[in-house]
């Protein structure tokens, strides 16, 4: 099936948010299940960072991991660590989709060939979500500039819509979080905050907001993005908020 933009339209998998994400980034296998592991009490999702990796893997950590998992091999041209032929990137997730993991995520500025062979595989693996995302390292768009990146993910196939940038001012900030109203309006599940010290609310304040899910730091571990939370404080001040 496809949309009127000529997208194909993958069935849906996931049906509610999914809350917080760990993200673990180590350049061993073992390290990251270790980290990982130690994450899962407070995880309802664990990112695994392929591109951190020296030697990426899906299988062990399928088989060693209980909580759903997220794979992602971010490219060095929207700030992660695979400097790899483009092909080989993307089939390191789609060998993560052909084992039915819960998410992979998949940059809105993937060439657009490789976007329509990862469609083609997920329809083959409706167990797998699709997250499209955006970042952007140095500031924030203005509202119309973000709007129409939210359209694009909207069409492209996605299941997840992920939109993260950096606040150089609180202005910034709610330039993101009202991304959420858009996207409620539109039936569409949107991952959306800040990072750097200034966006850190946004982190706790998207989940409140109706955002899909956000992101912390393992305990103890590095973050893989600036102004990510260690998992268990926030896990404290998502409780605190709920309870106010």
């Amino acid at each position: 099936m496809e949309n009127l933009q000529g997208e194909k339209q993958l069935p849906v998998p996931l049906t509610s948010p999914a809350g917080v994400c760990v993200s673990v980034a180590c350049e061993k296998v073992d390290g990251a299940i270790a980290v990982a592991r130690q994450s899962e009490r407070y995880a309802d999702v664990i990112e695994i960072r392929l591109d951190s990796l020296t030697h990426p893997e899906i299988e062990p950590f399928l088989e060693n991991l209980v909580k759903p998992l997220l794979f992602t091999n971010r490219p060095e041209w929207e700030g992660g660590a695979c400097k790899g032929p483009e092909a080989a990137r993307i089939g390191l997730l789609l060998q993560a989709v052909q084992r039915d993991c819960a998410l992979v995520d998949l940059e809105l500025r993937t060439a657009p060939e490789l976007r329509g062979e990862m469609l083609d595989v997920l329809l083959k693996h409706p167990q797998t979500a699709l997250i499209i995302s955006w970042h952007d390292f140095s500031g924030t768009p203005s509202s119309d500039e973000l709007a129409e990146i939210l359209q694009q993910q909207m069409e492209s196939g996605a299941h997840i819509g992920k939109i993260v940038t950096t606040a150089n001012e609180y202005k910034d900030v709610l330039r993101i979080l009202n991304l959420q109203a858009m996207a409620a309006e539109n039936n569409f599940p949107l991952i959306s905050f800040c990072m750097g010290p200034i966006g850190k609310i946004s982190r706790l304040a998207t989940l409140k907001l109706g955002g899909f899910m956000t992101y912390g730091a393992p305990d103890g571990g590095k973050e893989t993005a600036p102004g990510q939370i260690p998992v268990s404080v926030m896990r404290g001040m998502l409780s605190t908020l709920s309870v106010l």
